[in-house]
């Protein structure tokens, strides 16, 4: 049954309409389309698309895998339930993939390092649907799958969210008889413990990659891993995952637009909705412990169903699913560009994990009680992340939520790297996102404050440091540097030409949907990294120093649409784009930035194929030493679009004041940096 067959609530879902039984629907669909793509006895499903760098083999497992994660979590919660044969089906490709001398046979975990990742789908949905699959494999067949999930026991190298595939495989052997190693369960908690950082957010290995990692694997898998272990679970590590993960959800909620747009940042954003996983693991794991206390702090299961039924029904309606019924790589659509080098054409099924709230029975408050307002929809949001070091701005005229960013840029060592554009931008939205071109890669543009060389060409700000700004402001400093990537290079690193600069301090102050963004450049001291001085371990101390002059230049936001090209407007140091829709970028440059325009592009964005970004720069040489700004706007009404014109920035030396549009004002000081790049 469609979706649109479907008879929506508008009682208790006011929002969205939409009930249980669209997910149900929704999830069967997702199901039943890839069926066509699968070997005589189902064991690899070869989707169609560009194989990963581990093979078609390995892809053919996961196109497996990763839909039969969404058939347990669907069969689990109708109960067995299964008008479609789904138990059926996937018993049938179980039984030959583990089947050493079937020709359909999956890879070994020996074999393929991916197979790992895979191994944990396999495990929760045979969890999931112990009474159906399980109990009624044959000996030979569970023998076989013991045997296959088993090559994982006694592995090891993890260094970021895999020590859960290896704790999820374990836990289910632990379960059904089959070997386990307590020394990989305590070396893999103890290096998830490790890159816990605060308020419920962990880093994905320990490096600054915060991203939607966080929530569908550092939570969801140690919710799964509790599950699985049932009355075996250790009590006191289950409550610390129920409370962290309650306060990671505090944050979390506030990523989702008024439409359902989650913020569009990070890397394999093609698994698009399973970034709802920390939801409904949050939900379960309250579940988990009815004894467990739900203070004001929790996320009240009506936010959890708007926010789900809103992020569902928003990639649905916006061509998620292709027509054949797939789910192909991109965001909306197919995308190619979002594309990792790891991803297959089964891929975008780890959006199975949004689905895991369909575990919860019916009548469990996520599935009953009345749709409540998203953050964004009780009122403009200003909200300071701490961890990533993100201010989170949304508006509730235009229901965009906007993240700005100075503590977030991927960077696992100190020396100089490429901007990764999915980490390093200045600014994330749900209604704006990176431009993907190699192009823009190598020069990186939109949402970027960057000195422009004497060729024109834009520095990167990899790695950044989180210095002081007072409590008004977020800001962050690095050594500009430019480098040239290969034209195969794609978004990866190629240092051999880089050349350094000086420090290039930026800060934000934001109300509402206006930002003012703040630079200065100060030189790097002649002796910096010899000997004996503060900074004699800099790891670019041999990098060619790159003389200046410099300009500086103010990337915005860029906007997108796949109806038209958007609209430019230009003024004296005023630079807009505007789509169709109505949605609008503004620059205003401030005091030297006297130089505006608008780039426009093609086939480089996610959200459309046409797209427009507006700058403002300096049309002279910088002076070190002094402060610049620009004010920028993300807006969907027209009155907010305007209020770029109406803020006033004043500049005295190293102090900026700020006056906004309704009359309030914030001053900030943006000081030199120390010799470190911090203050």
């Amino acid at each position: 049954m469609r979706t649109d067959q479907i008879a929506e609530d508008r009682e208790g879902a006011p929002f969205t309409g939409w009930t249980r039984a669209h997910w149900e629907a929704t999830a069967d669909a997702l199901l039943l389309a890839p069926r066509r793509y699968a070997t005589a006895s189902n064991a690899l499903v070869h989707l169609p698309g560009p194989a990963s760098r581990s093979g078609r083999w390995s892809d053919g497992l996961e196109g497996f895998a990763r839909t039969f994660l969404l058939a347990g979590f669907r069969l689990a919660g109708a109960g067995g339930d299964d008008p479609h044969d789904l138990a059926g089906w996937y018993a049938r490709g179980i039984a030959a993939g583990v089947d050493p001398e079937s020709r359909e046979r999956w890879p070994r975990l020996t074999e393929r390092r991916q197979a790992h990742v895979e191994a944990a789908s396999v495990a929760i949905g045979l969890h999931e649907t112990r009474p159906w699959i399980w109990s009624r494999l044959s000996d030979r067949t569970r023998a076989q799958v013991v045997d296959w999930l088993g090559d994982i026991v006694g592995q090891g190298g993890y260094g970021n969210n895999w020590v859960w595939f290896q704790n999820i495989v374990e836990a289910f052997l632990r379960t059904v008889g089959g070997p386990w190693d307590p020394a990989d369960i305590e070396r893999n908690l103890a290096a998830h413990e490790s890159w816990y950082v605060a308020d419920g957010w962990y880093t994905d290995g320990g490096v600054r990659n915060f991203d939607y990692y966080v929530g569908w694997a550092m939570h969801f898998y140690p919710v799964w891993y509790s599950r699985i272990l049932a009355t075996d679970a250790d009590a006191g590590f289950a409550a610390t995952v129920r409370d962290r993960l309650r306060r990671y959800l505090q944050d979390a909620q506030y990523l989702v637009a008024a439409d359902g747009a989650p913020v569009l940042q990070g890397r394999s954003l093609t698994y698009r909705f399973a970034m709802l996983a920390p939801f409904w693991a949050g939900a379960v794991a309250d579940a988990q412990a009815p004894g467990a206390a739900v203070d004001a702090a929790t996320v009240p299961p009506g936010v959890t169903r708007r926010l789900a039924n809103g992020v569902l029904r928003y990639f649905l309606g916006h061509g998620a699913r292709d027509e054949r019924g797939l789910l192909p790589i991109g965001w909306h659509g197919a995308f190619p560009r979002i594309r990792q080098y790891y991803s297959g054409p089964g891929s975008p099924y780890w959006a199975s994990k949004g689905f895991a709230g369909l575990v919860l029975a019916p009548s469990h408050p996520v599935w009953t009680a009345e749709e409540r307002p998203l953050p964004v929809e009780s009122g403009d949001v200003h909200r300071v992340v701490e961890p990533p070091s993100w201010i989170v701005a949304a508006t509730r005229s235009d229901g965009i939520v906007r993240v700005l960013n100075h503590g977030t840029d991927h960077a696992a060592v100190p020396a100089a790297a490429a901007d990764l554009p999915f980490y390093a931008r200045h600014g994330y939205a749900t209604h704006a996102a990176p431009e993907l071109s190699h192009g823009d890669a190598q020069a990186p543009f939109d949402s970027h404050v960057a000195l422009l060389d004497a060729e024109g060409r834009p520095s990167h700000r990899t790695p950044l440091r989180r210095v002081d700004a007072g409590p008004d402001a977020l800001a962050s400093s690095g050594r500009a540097h430019w480098l040239e990537l290969s034209a195969a290079a794609g978004t990866t690193q190629d240092t051999e030409s880089m050349r350094v600069g000086p420090w290039l301090t930026t800060a934000t102050l934001v109300r509402g949907g206006v930002e003012v963004r703040l630079a200065r450049v100060d030189p790097v001291p002649p002796d910096f990294g010899r000997p004996g001085t503060a900074a004699a371990d800099d790891p670019d101390a041999h990098r060619l120093v790159d003389p200046g002059p410099w300009r500086l230049r103010f990337g915005g936001w860029a906007v997108a649409s796949d109806a038209a090209a958007p609209a430019h407007r230009l003024g004296d140091r005023h630079a807009a784009a505007t789509t169709e829709s109505g949605l609008t970028s503004v620059v205003v440059g401030c005091d030297g930035v006297d130089d505006a325009g608008v780039r426009a592009s093609a086939g480089s964005n996610p959200l459309g194929r046409w797209s427009a970004t507006p700058w403002a720069r300096t049309s002279a040489p910088i002076r070190t030493g002094t402060v610049y700004a620009a004010v920028v706007v993300l807006a969907g009404v027209p009155s907010a679009a305007d209020d770029a014109d109406r803020t006033a920035v004043r500049i005295a030396d190293a102090d900026a004041s700020v006056t906004w549009p309704d009359g309030t004002s914030v001053s900030v000081r943006l000081a030199a940096p120390d010799a470190a790049g911090s203050r």
